[in-house]
């Protein structure tokens, strides 16, 4: 089947949870034997990835402006008309956002499958006007869409408490089973030491809470330990810059936007892993973190309760001391490495049911 995606920045190397789904699962239904094109953001395209192909996965640049209001509907109606003048067999739409143009891509007769990866009017960095837009796409995709993925049982429930659409395929999100990093020259290079510091890894917006983390840091005993966020803004704005500037006062190791090598080495030599989320629909930071075993301290949101973690891997959402009293005890615990099942988070068993949802469509 000729499948067009879009609601994505684009693949490879693009920084984004949404980015990081579509360059893991795209190539495998490739081998599944599908004819898929991911839509790229133009925007997002450097001279380092402005390339034909990935892994299989046909990538069409088209136009997007670099303006969060405005870049993901633009490119997504400019998506819709290249998808039904190559005559794709689906378009499949990501995000809520994305899935406002969903009743249009019908009207052109096109199949659309729909995968909601979270509510994102709960995100702090929106204003009114836009999260009233973020619950029009949500409705407009899970009434129109012909087929909807969601990637958690609590976006599951939304659907179908808010618009009783019943029939949405539960897929989670997937992560591949790392082969750990012996080497240490990159952290070495940070002025770091292995399993002496702390990591989180995200996006530099609001809902990430990564200035609550700064905070709660700075107020517990380090014993040596450093804090480490590897991440970046990708539309720079006060509160990315604020952070940035609280990071520099506390003395906070920021690497900037890294994939590859640099970041395995980083989760490998990790001594814990920390999430402090007030949003997410499932993380796929926090799934990579448990594939290197690292012990793990997480906000209490309904996104973040994966059955494979203990009561105490959980602090209050938003709450400072919460996570200043969990941080000291989980850096207190021996230096330890866990097993965690993570059966239900395969790519290649993803990818299956992602084939199965598709040949319903034809």
């Amino acid at each position: 089947m000729k499948i067009v995606v879009t609601g994505t920045r684009g693949i490879p190397d693009i920084q984004g949870g949404v980015e990081t789904h579509c360059e893991e699962l795209y190539p495998r239904l490739v081998v599944l034997g599908h004819d898929v094109t991911v839509v790229r953001r133009s925007c997002y395209v450097t001279p380092q990835n402005k390339i034909d192909q990935y892994k299989g996965v046909k990538l069409k640049d088209i136009y997007a402006p670099r303006k969060k209001s405005i870049e993901a509907i633009v490119h997504t109606f400019l998506a819709i008309l290249y998808a039904r003048r190559v005559h794709a067999d689906v378009l499949h739409i990501h995000a809520i956002g994305p899935a406002l143009l969903t009743p249009f891509a019908r009207l052109l007769g096109l199949k659309v499958v729909m995968t909601h990866h979270g509510p994102d009017y709960d995100r702090q960095k929106w204003n009114r006007l836009a999260k009233t837009v973020l619950r029009m796409g949500e409705r407009m995709g899970a009434r129109f869409a012909n087929e909807v993925i969601v990637i958690s049982t609590v976006i599951d429930r939304i659907l179908r408490e808010k618009y009783h659409r019943e029939n949405a395929h539960l897929i989670y999100n997937g992560v591949n089973m790392p082969v750990p990093a012996e080497t240490t020259d990159y952290i070495r290079s940070l002025g770091l030491e292995p399993h002496r510091y702390v990591l989180a890894v995200g996006r530099f917006v609001e809902e990430k809470g990564f200035d609550l983390l700064v905070r709660a840091f700075a107020h517990i005993p380090h014993d040596g330990y450093r804090l480490v966020i590897a991440g970046d803004a990708d539309h720079e704005d006060h509160y990315s810059m604020s952070l940035k500037q609280l990071a520099r006062e506390h003395g906070v190791v920021l690497t900037g936007f890294i994939r590859g090598a640099k970041l395995n080495e980083l989760f490998s030599q990790a001594r814990l892993f920390v999430l402090p989320s007030f949003h997410e629909g499932l993380p796929i930071v926090l799934l990579e973190a448990l594939s290197y075993r690292l012990p793990v301290l997480v906000s209490d949101i309904p996104a973040n309760r994966l059955a494979c973690l203990a009561p105490t891997d959980f602090f209050v959402t938003g709450e400072e001391h919460s996570l200043e009293g969990l941080l000291s005890r989980k850096l207190a615990e021996p230096d330890t490495r866990i097993s965690y099942n993570l059966s239900p988070y395969n790519w290649d068993y993803i990818a299956t049911q992602v084939d199965a949802v598709y040949r319903r469509l034809q």
